[in-house]
């Protein structure tokens, strides 16, 4: 198990086949995550087409992760929350300064990818909408109007996703008070060679 200490972010690879399980430790706090194709990270996750074709916003088990090449980077397998947010970018300084009037503001989860992901040759332009785990967004669907709520995500609980390709990775803890309730948190990640027995004839995983 690896801590991402909040208002941190960190990037890894993952094989085809293997399960990425995000913990929420202590409760009610998000965790951006991002996927690129480990041959060609030029191919990345894509909100748009994940939620094109599942047709809702809110993408849970059995879910579907595409690439902007319509290929499928991964599948939620295992989710004990059941609310994720697709739509917002992760946040950045401009977020801060011009959402909520900081003068000084964090560098976000835009720049927790960028140092993370330098490494991987991933430039910044290269940084599309992320998954964000356990990031509660309700709209209006009368007006469109969006409003962030603390996540629902109570203290241990986690979604798994499996790889469906060889990727490079990068997770965030949220640096936004307003997708975690104002109490900075860590969030907690492991990589999988194979789930428990209890999870796999859930999940449609076999040997």
């Amino acid at each position: 198990m690896t801590r991402i200490s909040p208002r941190t972010g960190q990037a890894f690879k993952i094989k085809k086949g293997q399960f990425l399980k995000v913990t929420d430790p202590e409760g009610q706090q998000v965790s951006d995550m991002l996927a690129y194709n480990a041959e060609d990270t030029r191919e990345y996750i894509s909100s748009g087409r994940s939620i094109d074709f599942a047709g809702r916003l809110l993408l849970t088990t059995g879910d579907p992760l595409y690439s902007n090449r319509s290929n499928v980077m991964l599948t939620i397998v295992h989710d004990e929350v059941g609310r994720h947010d697709f739509t917002l970018t992760p946040c950045s300084e401009a977020t801060f300064r011009i959402l909520y009037g900081h003068t000084e503001p964090h560098h976000g989860c835009q720049g927790n990818f960028e140092k993370a992901l330098a490494p991987f040759g991933i430039e910044p332009d290269d940084i599309p909408i992320a998954f964000n785990v356990f990031m509660n967004v309700d709209v209006d669907g009368k007006t469109g109007k969006i409003r962030v709520d603390p996540p629902m995500s109570k203290a241990g609980q986690s979604t798994i996703f499996r790889a469906e390709m060889d990727m490079i990775m990068a997770l965030t803890a949220c640096s936004a008070g307003e997708s975690n309730n104002f109490t900075y948190k860590p969030i907690d990640f492991e990589i999988l060679d194979s789930l428990p027995e209890n999870l796999e004839q859930r999940a449609g995983v076999h040997a």
